[in-house]
């Protein structure tokens, strides 16, 4: 849009060509937030009317007017847009708490409760959870520690009388935590801050090897070359008996495109069987999953549907009973891909050729990427994790030590090194670590392919993400009072023996979730009410700053993270921690195992070809003609409070609060913030909401 020259020209227009000293610009608005501003080139002109060279200089020597209002009021319009959102997204968020707090269902709730016959036997009460009393009880105390120092800085104007009581009950306060309070927490802060440091330094040295992978361009390649693919006989080539197992639990959301995935795997089909391992006790989900294995082995798909009547061990027990098949001894690989996974059709031509001529290697995992990363802040956050987790702690594991953990899903087994390590044990809710950890044991050897890809889900809601996280960080506990044993009588190298103790289990499973929450949730807020003992800003600010700029690196589109993904880590140190000790100590809920939650939602990458017939609204038309015959009803989910978030978020606001009498600025912010972060979580804010 050119200049309006006779609006906004003024005199300069009105007294002729001569008196116009500005510069001509062009600007471009694509959107209210893309705008550009280029200049006119008009030296023609201005040689026509001699002089151009010293109104050239004129032009270089001032401002356009036009220019600069042009850009205040591009610049006003996006401020304007800024604050609109803001305000929608703080009305958005206030009714969202509004009807959390009218609800009034929280994390101990498990939804609504079904009506129980009268002569079934009557459940003892939950207990209450010992950290939310030990939390309660902390944030009374510094509400009382808060209000006293509140009292004393009053310096008794108004109650000169009680001034004197007042003051030295104080001082004796002072001279208390002086005494009895501050020695120990500042040792126990100490121990943090060095169990702090040594993670720090095993991450830092993580990302070099990870960066030292990509410099050098360090990648698994096959011992022996696959054949180059031969028009004439497409069948030649390397193609082992291979069994796929999908196992899943009442997951209609993602039954159909799993499927269709796997029975589109680019393998000869003589030498593929597909096992659907439903557990589901669901009848509509068992109808709907029985009937898409039908249509599949009607379109030539070696397929089959298995259902346990015993349905004990969870998919430990669900792979464990599809392993005991007689037909099973015929394959020599199984690849395991859970209810929400998609893999592309080439998985089984990239990852199998690595088994070939290299008898020492007993598994092949492939990396995770997500459907829906970008669906909600909670998403883009877990993405931050997985990242790092895939691109760094597996394929640096996997190319220095050949060892890391079995993710579970996505991965190819030699069948004779799941049988050589014991086979799948029910004995824990980390299965696949569980026999990952036993096979290594045995001498087995495992890559990571970071270039193979499986697309999967990931959790929307706060509630199943807390639920996987949960499960993710007791199972190795358990794992680790199991093993300790065997690993130390196990004959192998002694470094490899400290690797799998300290390292693998007490250093990234233990020490991490015990510092994150005792070091930033307890210590640094008492630290504010005992002024005595105290904790450097490098401690508060600068290492978490750096190790979380270490964990963005492999996700460079999430740099406008970093601070979210900081707080968020923190804020589920308290999740993490109860797991680690509940699972250490075998406590209530240590072998909890609930299904994390999907939404079904499609690659839009792949363009898989879905079975013939099958259709989205063919799969509602099905589920609610099933749902007639069996009379059940579908389950009503809700978003609840959860009240060891809430209780933190209160005591690291009144710690906040307690920093101003001190001008601590570094942690006030610190604080201020955490607050916010565990108050956004407690209120179920942060993930999807349900309506």
């Amino acid at each position: 849009m050119a200049p309006w020259k006779g609006l906004w020209g003024g005199r300069a227009v009105l007294a002729g060509r001569d008196a116009y000293r500005g510069t001509p610009v062009v600007v471009r608005m694509e959107n209210p937030n893309s705008w550009s501003i280029s200049e006119i080139d008009d030296d023609e002109d201005d040689d026509d009317y001699g002089g151009g060279r010293r109104r050239r200089r004129r032009r270089r020597r001032g401002k356009n007017a036009k220019r600069i209002i042009w850009v205040l009021l591009l610049k006003a319009h996006r401020a304007a847009g800024c604050l609109a959102w803001l305000a929608s997204a703080a009305v958005t968020l206030g009714c969202a708490a509004r009807r959390r707090v009218a609800a009034g269902r929280t994390d101990a709730d498990d939804g609504a409760p079904a009506p129980v016959p009268a002569s079934a036997p009557t459940s003892p009460p939950p207990r209450r959870s010992r950290l939310y009393a030990f939390i309660r009880a902390l944030l009374l105390l510094s509400l009382f520690l808060l209000a006293a120092e509140l009292a004393a800085h009053a310096n008794g104007r108004r109650f000169a009388a009680a001034a004197v009581s007042l003051g030295s009950l104080h001082a004796s306060w002072v001279r208390f935590r002086a005494a009895y309070v501050a020695p120990p927490l500042q040792r126990l802060g100490d121990a943090c801050v060095a169990l702090f440091l040594v993670q720090s330094v095993d991450r830092v040295a993580q990302s070099l090897g990870c960066l030292y992978i990509r410099l050098r361009r360090v990648r698994p390649e096959p011992v022996s070359p696959p054949a180059v693919p031969d028009a004439e006989d497409p069948g030649a080539g390397y193609f082992p008996m291979v069994l796929v197992q999908i196992p899943m639990c009442n997951e209609k959301e993602v039954y159909q495109q799993s499927i269709a995935a796997v029975c589109n795997l680019d393998w000869p089909r003589s030498s593929l069987l597909v096992q659907v391992l439903d557990d589901s006790d669901d009848p509509v989900t068992q109808a709907l999953i029985r009937e898409e294995v039908d249509r599949w082995r009607r379109h030539g798909v070696c397929i089959v549907y298995r259902h346990r009547v015993l349905r004990e061990g969870y998919k430990a027990g669900n792979l464990k009973s599809a392993m005991s098949c007689s037909y099973v001894k015929d394959y020599e690989y199984v690849a395991i891909f859970d209810a929400d996974f998609q893999p592309y059709p080439d998985f089984l031509r990239r990852t199998v050729p690595h088994f070939k001529d290299n008898e020492d290697l007993g598994l092949v995992q492939a990396r995770w990427s997500f459907v829906n990363k970008d669906e909600n802040l909670l998403t883009r956050l877990q993405n931050i994790n997985l990242c790092f987790h895939f691109e760094v702690e597996q394929q640096v594991n996997g190319v220095f030590i050949n060892f890391f953990g079995f993710n579970g899903t996505a991965g190819v087994w030699r069948i004779r090194a799941l049988e050589d390590s014991g086979g799948w044990m029910e004995r824990t809710t980390v299965e696949d670590m569980d026999v990952a950890v036993r096979a290594h044991l045995k001498g087995w050897k495992f890559i990571f392919l970071n270039d193979v890809e499986c697309q999967c889900e990931l959790p929307e809601s706060y509630e199943a993400y807390r639920k996987q996280q949960h499960r993710w960080h007791s199972g190795p506990m358990q794992l680790f009072r199991l093993c300790l044993p065997d690993i130390i009588r196990c004959k192998m190298a002694v470094w490899k023996k400290a690797n799998l103790i300290f390292l693998f289990f007490l250093l990234r499973k233990l020490i991490l979730p015990f510092y994150s929450f005792t070091l930033f949730c307890i210590i640094l807020p008492l630290t504010m009410f005992v002024p005595e003992a105290e904790l450097p800003d490098w401690v508060v600010c600068y290492v978490p700053a750096l190790m979380s700029l270490l964990n963005v690196a492999p996700a460079p589109r999430s740099f406008p993270f970093v601070i979210p993904y900081l707080l968020f880590e923190n804020t589920m140190s308290v999740t993490k921690f109860n797991a680690m000790v509940s699972g250490l100590f075998q406590l209530r809920g240590a072998y909890e195992w609930v299904v994390t939650k999907k939404s079904g939602r499609p690659s839009s990458e792949q363009g898989l070809a879905a079975a013939p017939a099958t259709k989205c609204q063919q799969q509602r038309e099905d589920e609610e003609a099933v749902t007639e015959q069996t009379g059940t009803t579908r389950t009503r989910r809700y978003n609840r409070m959860y009240k060891k978030e809430l209780a933190l978020s209160l005591l690291l606001l009144t710690a906040a609060a307690r920093s101003l009498l001190s001008k601590q600025g570094m942690h006030f912010y610190f604080l201020l913030f955490q607050g916010v972060s565990f108050l956004l979580v407690g209120l179920d804010l942060i993930g999807e909401d349900v309506k």
